[in-house]
């Protein structure tokens, strides 16, 4: 992100929380590496208050960011996703997100977890990740894989170096910072 980010967002109701708490911090938890990649994509074409006022809204709508339910939504499920006015009712999303679900167990079964996937493949640069991300997942352009591996530390730029969370970050050692 810009510096005009980490400048503007504490503070703010909705960018603050997740400036100080969550952008470019490291995660394990497949069900966070999730949520965060179904909120970049339907990020697209929209600004990132609009997701993070419906956060809430996609929490309920997908189960609880529960993996395998979400791998086993149907075409009922669908039809209930595209009439939820809580969150984004685009088709294309919402088919992405149940791929990506079902994209996501199979790679949790041949290597354990989703994490330990992206683990398996660092470093790369942001070209070769988003190459990665274009072969394995559905509706993963250079934006979304970019800001979807800064915004868990996979790649560097979430936070300007003067940016009290910059610190925070780099003690918790994300996968960018590492020795290579």
């Amino acid at each position: 992100m810009t510096e005009t980010y980490c400048a503007a967002a504490p503070g703010h109701p909705f960018h603050g929380p997740y400036h100080d708490g969550e952008y470019g911090f490291p995660s394990r938890d497949d069900a966070v590496l999730f949520e965060r990649l179904v909120l970049e994509i339907n990020q697209a074409g929209l600004s990132w208050l609009t997701i993070l006022k419906k956060r809430e809204a996609f929490t309920a709508a997908f189960a609880g960011w529960d993996i395998d339910r979400i791998a086993g939504f149907g075409d009922r499920d669908v039809e209930r996703l595209l009439l939820d006015t809580g969150i984004i009712r685009n088709r294309l999303k919402v088919a992405a997100a149940i791929t990506n679900a079902q994209r996501f167990v199979d790679l949790r079964r041949t290597h354990g977890s989703f994490a330990a996937w992206l683990d398996a493949r660092h470093p790369m640069t942001k070209a070769e990740w988003v190459k990665l991300f274009r072969q394995t997942f559905v509706f993963t352009g250079g934006e979304i894989v970019g800001e979807f591996l800064m915004s868990l530390g996979y790649l560097p730029g979430a936070h300007v170096a003067s940016c009290p969370v910059y610190a925070k970050i780099l003690a918790l050692a994300p996968p960018w910072a590492a020795k290579r």
